[in-house]
């Protein structure tokens, strides 16, 4: 690994674990300034505070989310997308560049591709195009590869994930996200397919905060890095609690039991 790219790596990554909190951010383009969107440079102070690793988010957001003080957090600028409004939501386009994101003072840039839909080969075009570009620069890329299509009966399924996870690493990514497959056995299945860094999806709104402790810390005993989560994490009524709770599970190897003792005893 070039050196520039492993000093940008190791700011969204724990340099003793190998291990990473992410907190995407990018949900304003796709579905609209939601709940924990509005004020986000507050929600970036509050997941900076709890220990998160990095935040992701488009390029025109850094401007209004810069902190100036306090913790560092790694930034990840977001290069793909598409809205909910389009007939063709799984269609992501490029907006952005890499040399936006070195203008930004980016530590990684990311992209999402589905697999399945019927622009696959764009969306696979233009991750190997800006992994091969990325590469030059010394800048890590992240994909987020999800299954989602026609053909595509359960995008958890061990089989497509693992499928998903193998084409962002064979196309240049350094850091896969993927949904999580429902257990530790089929995610060490996906792991152990790719060479690089593993991270899990939050997904869709979780039914509790246990659930999320549950499925970072047995992705973690899978062999995974870590998570990027948006939603079940800067839409917690408290997420600088939630990051510190994710801190000691990623970070320290907490288990499920401990992590909770800390956020009912903040009464979350």
């Amino acid at each position: 690994m070039l050196l520039g790219k492993g000093v940008r790596q190791e700011r969204i990554f724990n340099r003793n674990t190998g291990r990473t909190i992410i907190v995407p951010m990018d949900h304003g383009v796709s579905v609209g300034p939601v709940h924990g969107l509005v004020d986000f440079k507050g929600t970036v102070n509050k997941v900076a505070d709890g220990g998160a690793n990095a935040v992701l988010m488009h390029k025109g957001l850094p401007r209004c989310t810069h902190r100036g003080y306090g913790r560092d957090i790694g930034l990840i600028v977001h290069l793909s997308a598409s809205t909910n409004i389009s007939p063709f939501p799984n269609a992501k386009t490029l907006v952005g560049t890499v040399e936006d994101a070195i203008r930004l003072g980016a530590d990684a840039v990311s992209l999402h591709v589905n697999l399945g839909d019927e622009t696959e080969p764009k969306m696979l075009e233009d991750l190997g195009r800006i992994c091969s570009t990325a590469a030059g620069w010394g800048m890590p890329v992240l994909a987020m590869m999800y299954a989602r299509g026609k053909r595509v009966e359960n995008e958890y399924d061990p089989k497509l994930v693992r499928h998903c996870a193998r084409v962002a690493v064979e196309l240049g990514a350094d850091i896969v996200k993927v949904a999580y497959t429902g257990d530790i056995e089929s995610f060490h299945t996906v792991v152990e397919a790719c060479c690089v860094p593993v991270v899990i999806a939050g997904g869709e709104k979780l039914e509790s905060t246990r659930d999320l402790i549950q499925m970072v810390h047995d992705s973690i005993q899978a062999g995974g890095a870590g998570l990027s989560v948006g939603r079940n994490v800067f839409q917690h009524e408290n997420p600088t609690l939630l990051c510190q709770a994710l801190n000691g599970v990623v970070h320290e190897d907490w288990d499920v039991e401990q992590a909770m003792e800390l956020l009912e005893s903040e009464g979350s």
